[in-house]
């Protein structure tokens, strides 16, 4: 089958002037300021005496462009990852209901059916540019339609359920703004939603912009199985990508966002026949759009300061089946997509250490000890532009070590679970392995994650449980829909130098 590929790539890549952008709190300047270390994928980036000068020595001090020379600087730090957009903190943050600057230029895309819209509809800026309602085969149209009429809305039917990526091209096809937000039934904008979105549209080679998603409170606190969830979820939902803004780039720290909530540069998703959201898929078909982007050359930003509530799935054999669900979604991304979304990403050196480490017998360790060695020591000899080769080496050997080890150790409990679970009776060295991973692993995620809803704060034995059942449901899913595409593409791992790369 021919894939509805997106539209050519942009145009203009050049970034207005007054344009300002700030280092990622993540990035780690190496060697005196000589290089940048950090980005998506991570990476080290050598830095000319000019950039090092234009940098601050404050990480956190904003680069304005105003001239060629800091318009392409900036440019190549946004494209790195290495760097975020920074806008007034003072952006416009009307409350709901109200004008939001630049809103006449947008179409919200609601998919639906069967659910009442008018929680949603009362988030909306009173200056939207049009908004479009997709019934997508509900029972009674009039549930659906009830309150769009009044919001100055247009409702399109589907006599039959076509599924939500169909529902959202129809959507996108009746508009006429050069924006469009999709915005799922099911979730709630938070006040000052829409304008930390459109400012990413300064850049003229953005195509996507997402928010953080959030839980929809209040979040349970009692003891029960929903309520365990729910705090699991207010803090480790698939959909909410973390505080920190972050490129949309494949095999990173945020390597795809959910449609429920996103705003598309239309001219970047149509055109010439071509659609945004593949119809063929009902599951990951915006993972699918994400990776179209970004091949086309197109950047997609993550803002977390945009909030949209989500009213997350509690009940738990639901939720089960919703991760399951997902899961299924490895097997046609990984065919369409060779290489971007692999389980685990790992060099030679660190993948021959993971193997070794996980033999648990002394030789093994000492032979994990010489590898890492004669890793550090053939990196240093590239990095002779830096006055501290060596210390820089070991510097980077270990990062990229300790995070082999974090993918190896979520991969044994997520992705191939059910080779570690055929392993189990027979090896006391496998049980130990799975164990420790199932642990240690549970305990770091749930230390990470534990804060990000004040509400919520979930104890580290439920955490560790809920997340247990999160990855056993994924996997399955997983190893399901690679059995029935017949395929082992989703379970290969690969190495740094396979990723896919934009035009």
């Amino acid at each position: 089958m021919d894939l509805p590929a997106t539209a050519d790539g942009p145009h203009d890549v050049g970034l207005p002037d007054g344009f300002r952008i700030v280092l990622d709190r993540r990035a780690r300047r190496i060697d005196g300021g000589a290089a940048l270390l950090g980005g998506a994928p991570p990476r080290l980036v050598h830095l000319s005496r000019t950039a090092r000068d234009l940098l601050a020595a404050d990480s956190y001090t904003a680069l304005t462009v105003t001239d060629p020379t800091t318009r392409a600087l900036a440019r190549r730090l946004l494209d790195a990852g290495l760097a975020h957009p920074v806008f007034p903190a003072d952006r416009d943050r009307a409350p709901h209901g109200e004008k939001v600057s630049g809103a006449d230029q947008v179409t919200v895309v609601v998919p639906v059916k069967g659910r009442s819209l008018y929680r949603l509809l009362g988030t909306l800026p009173a200056n939207l540019g049009g908004l479009v309602v997709v019934d997508d085969g509900s029972d009674d149209p009039r549930t659906v339609a009830d309150g769009v009429s009044a919001a100055g809305g247009l409702v399109l039917r589907h006599e039959r359920s076509r599924g939500p990526a169909a529902a959202r091209n129809a959507g996108l096809a009746a508009a006429d703004t050069a924006f469009v937000v999709f915005l799922d039934s099911d979730v709630v904008p938070e006040p000052g939603w829409l304008a930390p979105l459109l400012a990413h549209a300064a850049d003229p080679a953005v195509a996507m912009v997402a928010p953080r998603i959030v839980a929809l409170g209040p979040v349970p606190d009692a003891g029960a199985a929903r309520g365990a969830i729910a705090r699991y979820e207010a803090v480790r939902s698939s959909l909410d990508l973390g505080p920190d803004p972050a490129l949309i780039v494949p095999r990173s720290r945020v390597a795809y966002v959910p449609s429920a909530a996103m705003l598309v540069r239309v001219d970047a998703v149509t055109g010439h026949g071509r659609t945004a959201f593949d119809e063929d898929m009902h599951v990951a078909e915006d993972v699918d759009l994400v990776l179209r982007l970004h091949a086309a050359g197109w950047r997609m930003r993550y803002e977390p300061t945009a909030r949209v509530a989500h009213d997350h799935r509690t009940d738990p054999s639901e939720w089960l089946l919703r991760k399951t669900f997902y899961g299924t979604g490895a097997a046609p991304l990984a065919l369409r997509h060779p290489g971007a979304v692999p389980p685990v990403v790992l060099s030679p050196w660190s993948a021959a250490v993971c193997a070794l480490l996980l033999v648990q017998r002394r030789w093994s360790v000492a032979g994990a000890a010489v590898v890492t060695a004669v890793a550090t020591e053939r990196l240093s000899r590239k990095l002779t532009r830096l006055d501290h080769p060596r210390r820089s080496a070991a510097r980077l050997t270990a990062l990229g070590l300790s995070g082999a080890v974090w993918q190896v150790g979520s991969a044994l409990t997520r992705h191939f679970w059910p080779v570690a679970a055929l392993a189990w009776p027979f090896s006391s060295r496998a049980r130990r392995a799975v164990c420790a991973a199932a642990l240690a692993e549970g305990v770091a995620d749930w230390w990470v994650h534990r804060g990000r809803d004040p509400h919520a704060r979930p104890g580290p034995v439920g955490f560790l449980i809920a997340h247990r059942l999160d990855d056993l449901a994924y996997g399955a899913g997983l190893w399901w829909g690679a059995i029935r595409r017949r395929t082992t593409a989703p379970l290969r791992p690969a190495g740094p130098g396979s990723a896919p790369k934009a035009k």
